[in-house]
C-alpha cells in the first residue's frame, strides 16, 4: 500500500477493513488516507490532493514550484489544484482558474503545473512581498522565461491578478539566496533606489573572484547584504566575517550589513546614504516618499 490512498479503493480490494482504516489511519483530505503515524512530504500530499479529485486536478501554485525544485517551501504549505471542480478544505485550496494541456507537465507522475504557467498563479495569487520571493526562488532553481509568462497573459487577458504579475516580473531575479534577500531587494526598489544587482562577484586582480555580494550597485561600490544567522555564528565564523568584510572595505566596497532585527525604513537610509557619497543621484516620487513613510 502506498503512503497516500482512496479509503474506499483499499476496501474494495481487501487490503484494509474499516475497522483497521479508522484504527490505523487517518484522513489527509477527504476519502484519501494515510497512516497515522507517518511524517507526510510536501509530495505525498500532492498526491494526497490529486487522488482527492479524483485524479483529475493539476497541482499548482507554491506546491508546484517547490516539485518543480524551488527551494524555501515548507513540507505543510496548502496545496493548489486546478483544472478541475472540487470543494475546499483545510490544506487543499482549488482555484477556478482555466488551463491549457501545454501548461500542464508530469513530475514523477503527477501532473503538475509547467514551471511558466505556475510563475504566472504564483504573481497573481499571492501578496506582493510573498509572490517576489517564491519567483525569485523558482528562478533561482531554473530560469524560465519572462516572456513566455506575459505571453499566458495575453492568452487569459481577464485573469485575477494579472496586473500585479506583470509589475511584478522585472523586479524578479533568481539570485536572490533567500526569502529575505528577496524582501530586502523589494524594500530598496520600492523605496526609489535604483535596482541592484546580485551575486555581485568581487574581483583582485586577475584571479578568480574573492567573494561574491548579495546585492549592489558595482558602479559605485555598494553593496546590501542580508546577515540574518548573525546571532547563532561561531566566533570562528564571526572572525572569518569580519576578515571578509575588511578586504571587501580594503577593495573600496561599502558593504550595509542586514539583520533580522532592522527596520526597513533604518535600512533604506543607510543604503541610501552610501549611494549619494559614492555619486549615486536618487530621486523619489510621491509614491516612492510615501512608501518610505510607513516602512516599519
Amino acid at each position: 500500500m502506498s503512503e497516500v490512498f482512496i479509503g474506499s479503493e483499499e476496501l474494495a480490494a481487501g487490503r484494509v477493513t474499516r475497522h483497521q482504516l479508522r484504527r490505523w489511519y487517518t484522513p489527509v483530505y477527504r476519502g484519501v488516507y494515510a497512516r497515522r503515524d507517518a511524517h507526510l512530504s510536501l509530495r505525498d500530499r500532492a498526491i494526497a490532493a490529486w487522488l482527492a479529485s479524483g485524479r483529475k486536478g493539476v497541482v499548482a501554485g507554491v506546491a508546484a514550484s517547490a516539485l518543480h525544485g524551488a527551494p524555501w517551501v515548507d513540507p505543510d504549505v496548502p496545496i493548489e489544484l486546478v483544472g478541475v471542480k472540487i470543494r475546499p478544505q483545510p490544506g487543499l485550496v482549488p482555484r477556478a482558474d482555466r488551463i491549457a494541456d501545454g501548461e500542464i507537465t508530469r513530475v514523477s507522475g503527477l501532473p503538475v503545473t509547467s514551471r511558466v504557467r505556475t510563475a504566472f498563479d504564483m504573481g497573481r495569487h499571492l501578496e506582493r512581498t510573498e509572490a517576489v520571493a517564491r519567483l525569485d526562488a523558482l528562478m533561482w532553481n531554473q530560469a524560465f522565461s519572462r516572456a513566455d509568462v506575459c505571453a499566458l497573459g495575453d492568452r487569459y487577458p481577464r485573469a485575477p491578478g494579472l496586473r500585479r504579475l506583470l509589475e511584478l516580473l522585472p523586479l524578479v531575479d533568481g539570485g536572490a539566496e533567500s526569502p529575505r534577500e528577496s524582501s530586502l531587494r523589494l524594500w530598496l526598489v520600492d523605496a526609489g533606489l535604483p535596482q541592484p544587482e546580485t551575486q555581485i562577484p568581487v574581483l583582485h586582480g586577475s584571479t578568480a573572484p574573492v567573494a561574491f555580494l548579495d546585492m549592489g550597485w558595482r558602479d559605485f561600490k555598494v553593496a546590501a547584504e542580508y546577515d540574518g544567522d548573525h546571532h547563532r555564528k561561531s566566533r570562528r565564523q564571526y572572525v572569518k566575517d569580519i576578515a571578509r568584510l575588511r578586504m571587501l572595505e580594503a577593495l573600496g566596497w561599502i558593504v550595509i550589513r542586514v539583520i533580522a532585527e532592522d527596520k526597513p525604513k533604518d535600512v533604506i537610509a543607510r543604503v541610501e546614504a552610501a549611494l549619494i557619497a559614492r555619486g549615486c543621484a536618487v530621486e523619489i516620487d510621491e509614491l516612492q516618499r510615501f512608501t518610505r513613510t510607513f516602512a516599519a
